[in-house]
Order: C-alpha cells, then structure tokens, then sequence
C-alpha cells in the first residue's frame, strides 16, 4: 500500500469518501449495467498505426497547480480527436485535480473516442461509477491497492465491459499486475509518492514485460524524442497530459508524439528483484 505525500494523502481523501458513500452496490452495479456499450478502448490503440497518444484533459495538478481551470473538456476532446488522438483520459478527481464526472460525460459526447476514467479507484463503488458516467476504461493503480482489491476491481471491470489500464512504479508492482492477469499496463515515470520523474523507469520496465500485454507509457513525455525512445521501448501508447494542456500548439504537439514506430518486446526472464538498497 501507498506511503508518502502525495499519493497517501489523496487516497487518504478517497477512502474517507467511500466509508461515507452508504449507496447499496446492487442499484449501482443495476446502473451500471444499464449504461450504454463501453466503446473498445484497447482496440482503439492497436488501430492507432504506430505509437498511440491518450490525450489527457485535467483542470490542474498537486504538482503544478492550475493548468487550465477554465478548460471546455468538450471543445478539448474534438481538438484532440481532430489531431489524431487514440484515445482520451480525463480527471474526474474534484479535490486534488478539479475535474468533474461532467468533464467525462462533455468530453466523451464530443467525439467517437474511447475514454480513460483517471481517477483514484479504491472500491466497487468507484468502478461501477466509471461506467455509469459513460467511462470506457477504467484507472486500477497497483500501489493504492492492496492484492485483494487489485484482483477484484480488476475481474470487476471486465464483468462490465471496462478496459482496466493497471498502473505500476517499479518491479514488484508490474508482478502484481500481471498475477491478477492485467493485459493492459501503464508504467508511470512520475513518482506518486514525489511526483518526481525518472525516465529510465518507464525502459527498465518494457525490457521484462511480456510481449502480448499493451504497454502505456505515463507522465514524463515532452517531445517528439522522448515518445520516439518510449515507442522504440516497445511502448503502444503514451498517456500525456501537462505537455499538451500547456502548449500554445496542441495539435502540432500532439502530432510530434504519435505514429512512431513501435518495436516488439522480447521477454526472457521474470521482472527483476526490488532493490533493497
């Protein structure tokens, strides 16, 4: 489980909000069902025809503070369409990040994309929320759950349709992932717990992941080169957020980081030890 700053407080924060949700999960999981068909979030970055962009839309950042909080998620996710974008993520986090389940609901009826809840998913209720609001794929982040958890909300949101986009930080956590049989796999180069960035995270990881999972690459990627070394890594997609959200020139931005080609991983052994250093 998560410790630190950044992360634990946040989790902090949501975990407090889900001991005080009294919904009972059966008229959730009802609503859920109900919704409308999920569109195919992993298909959409296999299609992509080169290295795919997940282009994020997020009203501010613990890190950065204010980013856009003014942004029109709707006007935001046909630029990104029109530039060429896979698929969209957006923040439904209210308090750490200022998005909304309105800002999902306003992007994804914009245009033909999938789109990511990114969110800090921590129970049942959170995941049958995703697909109510008309998610697609939902956020499972290794470190904020426990090995239970993480088994369950995974089984959880394909029983409804959802992508799950299983985040990891280090070795250890990719294990887990692949234990509880996640085929999609975002490798996070910020830090939770600092909100640092470590770009030798992201290459480390793709040298020991298995060749049929999709691997994303998040956080940390500014310019054309650094998707072209995630791409030649064996990444399918990278997850980008600040770097288009700031640009004055979204959609040239956006047209620097997608369609490089991405290389076949080869895997030969488990993922190395954590180090104990």
């Amino acid at each position: 489980m998560a410790s630190g700053t950044y992360l634990a407080d946040i989790l902090d924060a949501h975990r407090r909000r889900a001991e005080a949700d009294h919904r009972p999960l059966a008229a959730l999981e009802a609503e859920a069902v109900a919704a409308p068909s999920p569109r195919p979030f992993a298909d959409a970055l296999a299609a992509a025809g080169g290295l795919a962009v997940i282009a994020e839309i997020k009203r501010r950042s613990p890190s950065k503070g204010d980013l856009d909080p003014t942004l029109d998620p709707a006007g935001l996710a046909g630029e990104y369409a029109e530039a060429g974008a896979a698929c969209l993520s957006v923040l439904t986090d209210s308090d750490f990040f200022g998005g909304s389940a309105d800002d999902l609901a306003n992007a994804r009826a914009a245009c033909d994309l999938p789109v990511l809840r990114k969110d800090f998913t921590v129970g049942e209720a959170d995941v049958y929320d995703a697909r109510i609001m008309g998610a697609d794929a939902v956020l499972l982040i290794v470190a904020a759950l426990a090995g239970d958890e993480l088994e369950r909300l995974h089984t959880l949101a394909g029983d409804l349709g959802l992508a799950a986009l299983v985040e990891v930080h280090d070795s250890e956590e990719l294990q887990r992932a692949l234990d509880v049989g996640a085929t999609l796999v975002g490798v996070n180069q910020r830090d939770l717990r600092t909100f640092e960035v470590d770009h030798d995270r992201a290459r480390e990881l793709a040298a020991v992941m298995p060749p049929d999972v999709v691997a994303v690459a998040e956080s940390g990627v500014r310019h054309g080169a650094d998707a072209a070394r995630l791409a030649e890594a064996g990444y399918r997609a990278v997850l980008v957020g600040e770097t288009l959200l700031t640009s004055n020139r979204r959609a040239a931005a956006l047209g620097e980081l997608r369609g490089h080609p991405v290389a076949r991983r080869g895997v030969t052994s488990s993922p190395p030890a954590p180090s104990r250093a």
